[in-house]
C-alpha cells in the first residue's frame, strides 16, 4: 500500500474506539515512525535543492531520521548560526508513489459513483488530490506554517515554529526545532506536571478559533504532528495538509452545531434544507426527527460514554435514507473533526471536547446570527453584486455586439 493508505491509516490510528485498541496501537506507528530511508539520500537532496553542502549548511546534521512518515522524514540539525532546527525531506520517488494511489482511488470512485453518485466520491478523490499536490512542493508547507503564525500571533496557548526560508525549497524545508512532549504521551506530560484537561480545552478552543475566526485550519493534526511545551503551549508541526472554509460554509457549520448543541433539532433540519444538502422533496420534519434520535443521546455524556461507532453508524443510515449528498470541500473538516476528537479522547476520556468549545460556538453564533450581523452581511453581499455589476454589462455589452455582427453577416 502506497502513502495515501498510510495516511487514512494515521487518522484512524487515534480512534480505538471505532477500530479497537490492538489494531489502534499497531498503526500509532504509521504518525512517525515509518521506515526512514538512508541519511546519505537526504544529505544529497538537501544539497541539490539548496545548491550548497551540507557543511556549509550546518555545524552538525543528524545522519539518522528522527521521525519517518508518509512522504517525508525529519532529521535534526544546527545551522551556522547556531540555531537548533528540524530539517524535513521528502521520500525519493514520493510523486510516483502518489500518482499510482490516485489512479487506483479514481479507478474505485468511477466503480462507486455508478452505484451510490450521491456520495460525489470522483470529487472526493479530486479533493484529497489537490491537497496532496500542495503537500508535495515544501515551500507551500512553509507559506501555509507562516499563515498559520500569523494568524495565532495572538494565541497565548498556541505556538508555531520559525521557518528557515533559507535552507528551505521544493523537497526541504527547514523550522524552528520544537522540545516537547507528543500529545498522545500523557504520563510524561502528567509527571511535568501539565494538565491533561486543560490541554483537551486548548485543543478544543484551538481547533474553533482556525475553523471559525480564521477560516485557515491545521487539518492533519494527528498526536505525531501535536506537540505540548514545557509550558503548556500547544505548538504543531507538518503544515502539509491545511483546510480553508469560507464564511458561507463557517454560518452553516456553526448553526449546526449551535443546533446540536442546544437540542434545537428544527434548526439543524433547516439549515440542512436550506443549504440544499438534502434534496427538497425530504421532509424537514422528518429529518428533524431523524437529528434528533442520533444526537439526542450524547446529550451531556462524556466521550467515553459515546459510542463513536454506533454514532457513525446512525450518521450514515440517516444519509442514506434522506439522499444526503457528500460535501467534498467540507471532507477535511470533517476529517480534522474526527482527529481531534481522537485527539481529546486520548488525553482524557471523561471530558467532551465539543461541550467544551460551546461557550466559543453559542458566543460565535450570537455575533454572526443576530439580525445586526445579518443585515451586516447582507449589505457586504450587495456590496459585492455592485462591485461585479460593471464587469458583467461590459460582457453583456460585447456579447450584444457580437449577436448584432452575426446578424449583419
Amino acid at each position: 500500500m502506497g502513502p495515501s493508505f498510510i495516511k487514512a491509516g494515521q487518522a484512524l490510528s487515534t480512534r480505538a474506539d471505532l477500530i479497537g485498541a490492538d489494531i489502534a496501537e499497531g498503526l500509532i506507528t504509521l504518525q512517525d515512525r515509518l521506515p526512514a530511508f538512508d541519511g546519505a539520500i537526504a544529505k544529497e537532496i538537501i544539497e541539490e535543492e539548496l545548491g550548497d553542502t551540507i557543511d556549509n549548511l550546518f555545524t552538525w546534521f543528524e545522519h539518522d531520521a528522527t521521525a519517518a512518515a508518509s512522504i517525508a522524514q525529519v532529521h535534526f540539525a544546527t545551522t551556522k548560526e547556531g540555531k537548533d532546527v528540524a530539517v524535513k525531506v521528502l521520500r525519493p520517488h514520493i510523486e510516483e508513489a502518489f500518482a499510482r494511489d490516485i489512479s487506483l482511488l479514481y479507478w474505485i470512485a468511477f466503480k462507486v459513483a455508478r452505484r451510490l453518485p450521491r456520495l460525489k466520491p470522483v470529487e472526493v478523490v479530486k479533493t484529497f488530490e489537490d491537497t496532496i499536490r500542495v503537500e508535495l512542493d515544501l515551500r507551500f508547507e512553509a507559506a501555509a506554517a507562516e499563515e498559520l503564525k500569523q494568524n495565532t500571533r495572538n494565541d497565548p496557548e498556541f505556538y508555531v515554529v520559525e521557518v528557515d526560508w533559507v535552507r528551505t525549497a521544493k523537497r526541504v524545508l527547514t523550522t524552528e526545532r520544537i522540545r516537547g512532549f507528543h500529545a498522545s504521551d500523557k504520563a510524561g506530560m502528567e509527571a511535568a506536571g501539565i494538565d491533561t484537561t486543560k490541554i483537551t480545552e486548548k485543543a478544543a478552543t484551538a481547533f474553533f478559533n482556525q475553523v471559525f475566526r480564521d477560516g485557515f485550519f491545521h487539518a492533519d493534526m494527528h498526536p505525531g504532528n501535536l506537540f505540548v511545551l514545557p509550558d503548556g503551549r500547544l505548538a504543531p508541526v507538518d503544515f502539509g495538509i491545511m483546510g480553508r472554509i469560507d464564511h458561507e460554509n463557517q454560518l452553516i457549520l456553526a448553526e449546526i452545531l449551535y443546533g446540536f448543541l442546544k437540542g434545537d433539532y428544527e434548526r439543524v433540519a433547516r439549515v440542512h434544507h436550506d443549504a440544499g444538502w438534502i434534496p427538497p422533496h425530504v421532509s424537514v420534519e422528518l429529518f428533524a426527527q431523524a437529528c434528533r434520535a442520533v444526537g439526542q443521546p450524547m446529550f451531556g455524556k462524556a466521550l467515553n460514554e459515546i459510542s463513536v461507532g454506533a454514532l457513525l453508524g446512525q450518521l450514515i443510515h440517516v444519509a442514506q435514507m434522506f439522499e444526503m449528498e457528500t460535501q467534498p470541500h467540507l471532507i477535511l473538516l470533517q476529517k480534522t473533526m474526527m482527529t481531534a476528537e481522537g485527539v481529546g479522547r486520548g488525553l482524557n476520556p471523561g471530558v467532551n471536547m465539543w461541550q467544551l468549545a460551546e461557550p466559543l460556538i453559542t458566543d460565535w453564533a450570537h455575533q454572526n446570527f443576530s439580525p445586526r450581523a445579518k443585515l451586516k452581511n447582507l449589505a457586504c453581499e450587495a456590496l459585492e453584486v455592485l462591485q461585479e455589476a460593471p464587469r458583467v454589462l461590459k460582457e453583456l455589452r460585447e456579447y450584444l455586439k457580437e449577436v448584432q455582427a452575426r446578424q449583419a453577416v
